[in-house]
């Protein structure tokens, strides 16, 4: 395993420990933090990160892959729509599995981050693997980034959705996601949005959110 390898597993074992939370289950039907999500369906799409990461991580891929993980996101359909009704933000998987409850999603998550943690301690993952559902491939690290993204992003909404404190990351999980989101952002609001933003409140930009 290397530095990213093991920085997943931490993440998709943090992401395990919150969604598994009994807060988690007692407001399951709850509205959430996200617009149109319950409780239950924001537990299932952070917990299925590790699904996609032990599913994606065999599928070894002949294709050349994108440049690195920014590129990920500045292709992917989602982040270019602000219309939640946009097919890009479909949310059925999220529903379905949310329909089968919190115990059933407690032993699928804790199955899949075994697995996947299996699975690169093993030596079993591929180096640039294909993501099927955007039609392009990623190199490992790059791929795993992207769940690190998923998994700290959404560790945040969940926990403000049963007020209880956003789980903190280890530096080796947050400071990758910290600056791929730095750069994102200020590729959308420039250099001058994200220096104010992180020095002058009296000149706080509106937003400079990375999506």
């Amino acid at each position: 395993m290397d530095s990213c390898d093991d920085a997943f597993v931490t993440a998709a074992h943090l992401a395990l420990h919150l969604v598994t939370r009994p807060e988690v289950a007692s407001r399951w039907d709850a509205r959430s933090a996200l617009p149109e999500m319950t409780v239950g369906m924001l537990a299932c799409h952070l917990g299925r990160q590790s699904a996609r990461a032990a599913a994606v991580l065999v599928m070894d891929s002949p294709d050349a892959p994108l440049r690195d993980a920014g590129e990920h996101y500045r292709r992917a359909a989602w982040v270019r729509t602000t219309d939640l009704s946009d097919p890009a933000h479909d949310r059925s998987t999220d529903a379905d599995e949310a329909s089968q409850g919190f115990a059933a999603m407690r032993d699928r998550c804790s199955d899949t981050v075994s697995a996947v943690g299996r699975l690169l301690r093993d030596g079993g993952a591929a180096e640039v693997v294909a993501i099927p559902w955007q039609g392009w491939s990623l190199r490992r690290p790059d791929f795993l980034l992207t769940r690190m993204v998923e998994i700290v992003v959404h560790a945040d909404d969940l926990a403000r959705s049963i007020d209880v404190p956003t789980p903190p990351f280890p530096d080796d999980v947050y400071l990758p996601v910290l600056h791929l989101l730095a750069e994102l952002a200020t590729e959308r609001h420039g250099q001058a949005a994200i220096i104010s933003a992180l020095t002058r409140r009296e000149r706080m930009p509106d937003t400079v959110s990375a999506f």
